[in-house]
């Protein structure tokens, strides 16, 4: 008997709509008077108009030469029950030059009772009658799932890896360290690997550290794997690859390694430019909102995923199916246009099972993103997004900031990197019409270099070649030389659904958690200016909404894996961000990642930067609760960091580096060469370069395997300790009570 899951007894409650089936069913009698019928046979249709509705309009197919036509065609119009709707069916003549409306009348669905089925008789021009059968009904089953749990197919899956993990578990450890092995399914820890953002820095860096954790094993062991911009990139990589798992990220990563030895931006020819605007074109005239992240999404995925530009989302169902590999989340913003991204962004989360909100609890099927929705039911539904289209939108910063990929400096400093200038960016020069862009949109300086014999044409007016053809074939100037034309834009998903604030991430956990860090004079709390209105609701008016880049509010996607509901035991988080220079301290994003989890009350373990100043740099810190009894659901986080320092000296754990040719190799600084290749806005890597940072963050990984076994044993031992770790039990609806921000959200009990 499946146990039962007490966030399902939370209701998030929501309004539904109403479903209005019109049938056109036949005419008699039509006429365009005496002297129009003399001329000419009508051609009749007719159009179905109600205002308040989205796709407002319907109409008949005409039929030619026909007073008594016979249509049986059948429309549907969601509706919302709280407002006046007003059908209006209109008799209109198809004409080759300019159709005819022969007559126009209004019907007010308010008089329909729920469940009614009518036929109505319409007369037009005193003489003809229009019939039709209407009905009104409550969509009762919307598109949209409204739930604080995890959707069935993710349980399913955790409870199937549950069980694969624990073999990997007691492979990891051996037999000498069978004494820690868990004795049960319940006490085997949620692991999970964490990526961070960093353009193609990130991808590669995520690439040697995938191959370590697979070929060690640590990756049978893990349940999910999370990414931000550019490690969703190599996530995409991954799993869209036909033999993955089957085939290890070893083979994969030499694919990558020759697809990023050429520069994306040599895509832009006119040949290429003419097939992306092709596809553009047609989803805009389908309806469907386009931007340049429509045209960097193609760059990336024909860079990266060349070969399979018809992956989805879904089609990754077949790699998580029998929990042979851990499930990838994926994740971008919601912002607004007049809110900094750092005091407000909805996270957004992505798996092949589903895309949501958790904030709001609610979610959809991976195929439906991107279609129109109204009151939680889908009123047009578009094929779903190719997964490029996706990398793109995760990745969404590098759009906005094309120029900077480009190589065309603007008014920072040269060598910016792509954090700073995120910092620097007001959430008007993402989503508003401001056409300034002074920051993307100043002039190259000539230089006496000559171009490199790689790059055909100047950068500068490949820039603005391309988004000059683009405006003028979409007709619209700001469409891609603006950040507002370059940021991601989707149809609303929450449009008219009756939204006035949030639910708590945390609704039954996080008392206990914060009694204990309130007694921790020296735990961190939030800036004014940092997530000020982390509470504040979407706009559920607006008909489309921005999704961005989530480093445009800390780098690491610590939100999608936090949800209580995941019970995540162990992060092993790898950090590629950008840092001044190599000996810089390596916290800043975990330092905000710990402060959106204490404001969401959700346990984190206590970050001391002060670590820095006594440990120096290190390839990994490990993070743990002080107090696993009282915060016995805080996760142990163990953070890598992008840092060669053991790696100069060994070429393997335990190896020494001997010839000269192996020493030179390992030579490098990361941020501190001013001619690095490892630059934000690199898109392009040589070998050479690409062999090193994959192989230092193999190494890294590898030479701390012993920190990640360590971790395993402590996390199993929390669970032997405490078996309720990280879980809600029922009675906790009854012995927890708590008020929430949404007094739409209830217990049902």
């Amino acid at each position: 008997m499946a146990a039962t899951d007490p966030y399902q007894c939370i209701i998030v409650e929501h309004q539904y709509s109403h479903k209005f089936t019109v049938t056109v069913l036949r005419a008699t009698n039509v006429t365009k008077g005496t002297f129009g019928d003399l001329l000419d046979t009508p051609d009749p249709y007719v159009e179905l108009f109600i205002s308040t509705a989205p796709e407002s309009r319907k109409r008949t197919k005409h039929i030619n030469n026909d007073v008594n036509p016979v249509w049986n065609e059948t429309f549907e119009f969601i509706l919302d029950p709280n407002q006046e709707n007003i059908l209006e069916i209109t008799l209109m003549d198809a004409n080759y030059v300019m159709d005819e409306t022969l007559g126009s009348l209004s019907f007010s669905i308010s008089s329909m009772k729920v469940g009614e089925v009518k036929q109505m008789e319409f007369v037009f021009c005193k003489v003809t009658k229009v019939m039709l059968e209407m009905q009104l009904e409550v969509c009762s089953c919307p598109d949209l799932r409204f739930s604080m749990a995890l959707c069935n197919q993710e349980k399913s899956f955790r409870q199937k890896r549950r069980e694969k993990a624990l073999e990997g578990i007691k492979r990891l450890l051996g037999p000498e360290k069978a004494v820690h092995f868990p004795s049960c399914i319940r006490e085997v820890p949620v692991i999970a690997v964490l990526g961070s953002g960093g353009g193609f820095r990130a991808m590669i860096g995520l690439s040697g550290v995938m191959k370590a954790l697979f070929e060690s094993g640590v990756l049978d062991c893990a349940t999910y794997i999370a990414g931000l911009s550019g490690s969703t990139w190599y996530m995409s990589i991954l799993y869209s690859h036909p033999e993955f798992p089957k085939k290890g990220p070893q083979e994969i990563n030499q694919e990558l390694m020759t697809n990023v030895s050429y520069n994306p931006l040599l895509l832009l020819t006119p040949q290429k430019v003419k097939r992306y605007i092709e596809a553009l074109w047609k989803k805009k005239n389908a309806g469907q909102p386009v931007t340049f992240t429509d045209i960097f999404g193609m760059l990336i995925g024909e860079t990266l995923v060349q070969n399979r530009m018809n992956s989805t989302l879904s089609s990754m169902k077949e790699k998580v199916n029998e929990a042979q590999c851990p499930l990838p989340l994926f994740t971008c913003l919601h912002v607004k246009p007049d809110v900094s991204e750092l005091m407000f962004a909805d996270w957004v989360e992505f798996h092949p099972y589903e895309i949501g909100m958790a904030k709001y609890g609610t979610f959809m099927s991976p195929d439906l993103f991107g279609s129109k929705f109204f009151m939680g039911t889908v009123v047009k539904q578009y094929e779903e997004n190719p997964l490029h289209f996706l990398m793109g939108v995760w990745g969404s910063a590098f759009s906005i900031l094309f120029n900077r990929v480009l190589g065309v400096s603007s008014s920072q400093k040269q060598g910016s990197t792509m954090e700073e200038e995120l910092e620097n960016l007001q959430p008007k020069h993402i989503v508003s019409n401001d056409s300034s862009d002074s920051d993307d949109e100043s002039q190259e300086q000539k230089g006496s270099e000559k171009p490199d014999a790689e790059k055909e044409y100047d950068r500068q007016n490949q820039a603005t070649w391309v988004e000059r053809m683009l405006a003028v074939i979409f007709n619209d100037s700001s469409l891609f030389n603006t950040r507002e034309g370059r940021a991601g834009k989707v149809h609303n998903f929450m449009l008219g659904l009756n939204l006035n604030a949030s639910y708590p991430l945390s609704p039954f956990g996080g008392l206990m958690y914060q009694v204990s860090i309130d007694e921790d004079p020296d735990t961190a709390v939030a800036d004014p200016d940092e997530f000020e209105r982390i509470y504040e609701p979407l706009d559920v008016k607006s008909k489309k909404i921005h999704v961005v880049d989530s480093g445009l509010t800390f780098n690491l996607p610590y939100p999608i894996i936090l949800r209580p509901q995941r019970g995540v035991d162990l992060i092993i988080s790898f950090d590629f961000s950008a840092r001044p220079s190599d000996s810089s301290p390596p916290f800043k994003e975990l330092l905000l990642a710990e402060k959106w989890a204490k404001m969401n009350k959700l346990p984190f373990p206590k970050i001391d930067p002060r670590v820095f100043d006594r440990e120096g740099l290190k390839e990994c810190y490990v993070f743990k609760p002080k107090n696993p009894s009282i915060e016995k659901d805080c996760p142990i986080i163990i953070h890598f960091v992008l840092a060669n320092i053991n790696f100069r000296n060994f070429k393997a754990p335990g190896v020494p580096r001997e010839t000269e040719k192996e020493k030179d190799f390992a030579d490098f600084d990361i941020f501190d060469d001013q001619e690095t290749p490892f630059s934000t806005f690199n898109f392009q890597y040589s070998n050479e370069a690409f062999k090193r940072l994959h192989d230092l963050m193999e190494f890294n990984t590898l030479n701390n395997i012993d920190v990640i076994k360590d971790a395993i044993i402590e996390s199993i031992a929390y669970r032997k300790l405490y078996p309720s770790r990280c879980s809600v039990s029922l009675s906790d609806l009854e012995s927890k009570r708590f008020y929430k921000r949404d007094s739409r959200s209830k217990l049902h009990k």
